[in-house]
């Protein structure tokens, strides 16, 4: 008989009963999926994975406890055969085929009615990969030739153009702490879509040179006239570019809202009538910290762990942070933008009773490849940061979790 490739279509299984027979790791792969599809699934298995138990305590499943019995998949649309009996496997497919049931083994393909592509998705879009043919069937190559395509999609690699109108408006999109492999996918693929970018000083800049030579970067560093004017000439760089009905990103350090004035361009959008998405990113709070062995929080010495801004010192009238309450925590402190004003800072929380000999670390450029860390005590900080010569941009971490990794390299 001739080898025939598979049909490849799209089930709609919205509202449709679909039975999955084994509770195992086959079936906790394969059934979120089959949920975010709508299905109307019964599981029928004597035991079941713990993700799958919870599916079924969440409501998202029914879950039978027992084992297969002939009729389990009358009124079936779909079904996927992955019990650890080959017996039970072999005579619910015979069933699939008598009720004219889609029917997927796992542990016999060529015995199947469907096989079950390697499935990614990026923006709306499913990608599926499906080896044409059983004989030479390589479910590595085919997950492979999925990864790369969604990849591709998602960062931007593969362009695949949009064919109909865009709609004109702002992305803010946070970068992450530097390193140009820790922005999100959604906001590496924004990137590759944009028109305009207006980027700060401490976004991630190498992406920048991957932008097509048609789009227009502008250095948001570069704005003139002073702190406060230059956060309203961004924002009204933000407004005039999507007026004129171009795809802009803000392309931001960290994460848009966590001392970046993310909510200031997001009023000034608004009150200007321009859409904007909102694309989160890794602070460098917790990640920069993270890269250079420090954890925030560990069992048994910090249970909290609290970021603050430095920008101002203890003693400027401007400071909204309360200084004495936080030396009275037993967490971490986390410090950004406070390597100018670290010896006041220490001194403030030594005066209202922060041990002098609190760990200190600060880590200059953190997750680039000019990273360095250099630790200190609140006592000897101010020292340190003048005789080391740390320079902005440094984040600051006080607290025992300092001490908790391994050395820091010398």
């Amino acid at each position: 008989m001739a080898e025939h490739p598979a049909y490849p279509v799209g089930l709609r299984l919205s509202g449709r009963r679909v039975v999955v027979l084994g509770g195992g790791t086959v079936a906790q792969r394969r059934l979120p999926a089959l949920i975010a599809a709508g299905a109307d699934i019964t599981v029928v298995s004597p035991e079941a994975t713990p993700s799958v138990e919870a599916m079924a305590e969440a409501g998202e499943i029914t879950w039978e406890r027992r084992a297969y019995a002939e009729g389990d998949l009358a009124e079936a649309w779909y079904a996927l055969i992955a019990t650890s009996d080959p017996g039970a496997n072999t005579r619910a497919s015979a069933e699939a085929e008598r009720h004219r049931v889609w029917c997927v083994r796992s542990d016999d393909a060529d015995q199947a009615t469907a096989w079950t592509p390697a499935t990614g998705h990026s923006e709306g879009v499913t990608v599926a990969v499906l080896t044409t043919h059983a004989r030479g069937r390589d479910p590595r190559h085919t997950a492979a030739i999925r990864d790369a395509v969604v990849a591709g999609l998602r960062d931007g690699t593969l362009v695949a153009p949009h064919h109909r109108t865009r709609t004109a408006g702002v992305a803010l999109v946070g970068g992450g702490p530097g390193d140009p492999d820790l922005i999100t996918v959604r906001g590496r693929r924004l990137l590759a879509e944009a028109d305009v970018v207006i980027a700060d000083r401490l976004g991630p800049r190498d992406l920048l040179a991957e932008l097509p030579p048609h789009v227009e970067v502008i250095d948001a560093a570069k704005i003139p006239y002073g702190r406060y004017m230059a956060q309203e000439a961004i924002n009204n760089a933000l407004i005039e570019h999507a007026k004129q009905g171009k795809a802009v990103v803000r392309l931001k350090g960290g994460d848009p809202f966590v001392f970046g004035r993310g909510m200031e361009e997001v009023q000034a959008l608004a009150e200007a009538g321009i859409p904007c998405t909102v694309v989160p990113g890794i602070s460098s709070s917790i990640s920069v910290p993270g890269a250079a062995g420090i954890p925030v929080t560990h069992r048994g010495v910090a249970h909290e762990f609290t970021v603050v801004s430095g920008h101002v010192a203890p003693d400027d009238e401007r400071s909204l942070v309360d200084w004495p309450s936080l030396a009275k925590l037993t967490g971490t402190l986390v410090i950004l933008m406070g390597v100018d004003k670290i010896g006041k800072i220490a001194e403030t929380l030594v005066a209202h009773g922060k041990p002098p000999t609190t760990p200190v670390a600060l880590v200059q450029e953190g997750t680039t490849a000019a990273q360095r860390r250099v630790d200190a005590t609140l006592a000897t900080v101010a020292e340190t940061v003048r005789s080391q010569e740390v320079k902005p941009p440094a984040v600051i971490v006080v607290g025992e979790v300092v001490r908790v990794g391994p050395e820091p390299a010398a």
